[in-house]
């Protein structure tokens, strides 16, 4: 019991001395408001003659020269100013617990330790991702603990699923992806989060629709468009960041296969049966949303991927200001890889299968300069249960040949994506992926500065 006491003793020291830490925004207006009091007092005093200053140093001296008849100055010193020091802590903590249960009586996080984080991701860089699908989320799930300065660049191709429907039959832009981040970025209670992400599996009209894409498409059409819809939806999620559509224009993917064929849809893509040679959209040139234009004019970091390389990331490609804003930014820019290869839409293409067709699809835009000339992506897979499961249904890891993209200009960078824990499912990692992005960011950052 008493190790138990003194465990909390020190915690709750640690807590009051991370009050004194630089960028928590607090201690400036405490001390403020301490100038304020004092100045009040002195505004008084000399409008009363200076007669309250006079009284206040006669009953000090009297109180000082009392205590130290009583015990030595030696002995007086050290106790009033722990006295005073413990006082000070004390207030201090219990002041601020009482803010903490006003605010967010339900959550565990101590006040502190939440301003910590706030005042670290505050500092972290201005992060733009590209792309849509479960990859997209996936990035920035974990990407969110390194920053608040997050704008997800999501495609609106999507004509399947519960968002096909609803686009089909609402007339509204596919909410399926932009609910997906939406719900990746939130930082408020998970029950919310889930009830976002429910899916109705029964119900007449409701079955295999999610609660979020309803939600979004009831708001498109009470706010007038996606957009503020999705601005609606962050306040209520507590969104840390922002999802922007990469256009609002209802777009039509359409596909050139290599044995000629022409197929339409976002869906239908994904399940071609011959090599994709080309993609465009209807209508083509679609415009791009100022605020994605924006964050990319203000990024440090663009990222693309990962995701389904021809129905999750060159859709975004298809939009030609967003091409020439991350053509004219000056931050590093960076494909991530998938780890396995998509049957029907990315067989035996290996990763510098992907950065092929991606520059093969900007020279079909004009674009001759490359957008992308760092990679990042897993290290080789070792052999199990699980990978054969996988080349059952057709898929294969994406293999990296780092020195031969190196010897065409690229900067590639290989890490452990999948995580270190064994897993259900070949994917991204949000942990390990966010990690790698983040020591990505921090080396080109410090290459830089040496430069």
């Amino acid at each position: 019991m008493q190790a138990e006491r003194q465990r909390d003793l020190i915690l709750r020291s640690r807590r009051a001395m991370s009050w004194l830490q630089p960028g928590l925004v607090v201690k400036r207006w405490l001390f403020t408001s301490g100038l304020g009091l004092v100045l009040a007092l002195l505004g008084a005093a000399v409008w009363a003659d200076l007669q309250p200053i006079y009284w206040m140093l006669w009953a000090i001296q009297e109180a000082l020269g009392w205590i130290t008849r009583v015990l030595p100055g030696a002995i007086t010193g050290p106790l009033v100013l722990l006295l005073g020091i413990g006082l000070l802590l004390w207030g201090q903590s219990q002041s601020f617990g009482s803010i903490q249960q006003a605010l967010a009586p339900e959550k565990d996080t101590v006040l502190v330790d939440a301003l910590r984080a706030k005042s670290r991701l505050n500092r972290g860089p201005s992060i733009v991702a590209i792309g849509g699908g479960t990859g997209l989320s996936t990035l920035l799930s974990g990407l969110k603990r390194y920053s608040s300065h997050i704008t997800a660049i999501v495609t609106v191709a999507d004509d399947g699923g519960s968002s096909g429907v609803l686009r089909r039959e609402l007339g509204v832009l596919p909410p399926g992806d932009i609910r997906n981040c939406l719900a990746a970025l939130s930082t408020e209670e998970p029950l919310l989060t889930r009830l976002f992400q429910y899916r109705f599996s029964a119900g007449s009209g409701l079955e295999g629709h999610s609660f979020g894409n309803l939600f979004l498409s009831a708001l498109s059409a009470i706010t007038g468009s996606l957009e503020t819809a999705i601005t609606a939806s962050s306040r209520v999620l507590a969104v840390q960041g922002q999802v922007v559509p990469a256009t609002n224009a209802d777009v039509r993917l359409w596909a050139e296969l290599e044995d000629g064929t022409r197929i339409e849809g976002e869906s239908a893509i994904g399940k071609a049966r011959s090599p994709i040679v080309r993609m465009g959209c209807l209508p083509e040139k679609p415009p791009a949303l100022p605020r994605a234009l924006e964050a990319i004019a203000h990024a440090d970091l663009i990222l693309l991927g990962p995701g389904s390389l021809y129905t999750s990331l060159l859709p975004n490609l298809l939009v030609p200001e967003l091409v020439t804003a991350i053509q004219r930014s000056r931050a590093p820019r960076l494909y991530i890889c998938n780890l396995m290869t998509q049957p029907g839409e990315t067989d035996g293409l290996d990763v510098s299968g992907h950065l092929r067709a991606i520059e093969a699809q900007l020279a079909s835009l004009g674009v001759s300069k490359r957008l992308f000339d760092c990679v990042l992506a897993q290290e080789p897979i070792g052999e199990s249960a699980l990978l054969a499961h996988y080349r059952k249904l057709g898929a294969e890891p994406v293999i990296c040949d780092s020195r031969q993209l190196q010897q065409e200009g690229f900067d590639v960078m290989q890490a452990p994506l999948q995580g270190s824990r064994p897993t259900a499912t070949l994917r991204h990692d949000p942990r390990s992926l966010a990690l790698a992005v983040m020591r990505f960011y921090r080396r080109h950052k410090r290459d830089n500065q040496n430069a």
